[in-house]
């Protein structure tokens, strides 16, 4: 069963191995954001993996929360 964590956002232990997808779809939002790092367009993602600009940029609004949340230690080195 399909759990929204985000606008758009979905999570299913069935697709994609539980990881977030954009909702309707088997597309995983980290390959969503893949892509742009790539240099593909939004109009390219959208045609190749039949998006709308809305869940594109959820994807990229779901990638920046999380990125927001993270916690980062320095460790010293030796």
């Amino acid at each position: 069963m399909a759990v929204e964590i985000a606008p758009r956002i979905v999570v299913d232990e069935k697709v994609a191995f539980g990881k977030p997808v954009i909702q309707g779809t088997r597309v995983p939002v980290e390959l969503v954001i893949g892509q742009l790092a790539g240099g593909m367009t939004y109009e390219e993602v959208m045609r190749e993996y039949d998006l709308t600009r809305e869940d594109i940029q959820a994807a990229l609004r779901y990638a920046a929360r999380v990125l927001a949340e993270e916690e980062v230690r320095a460790v010293p080195s030796a």
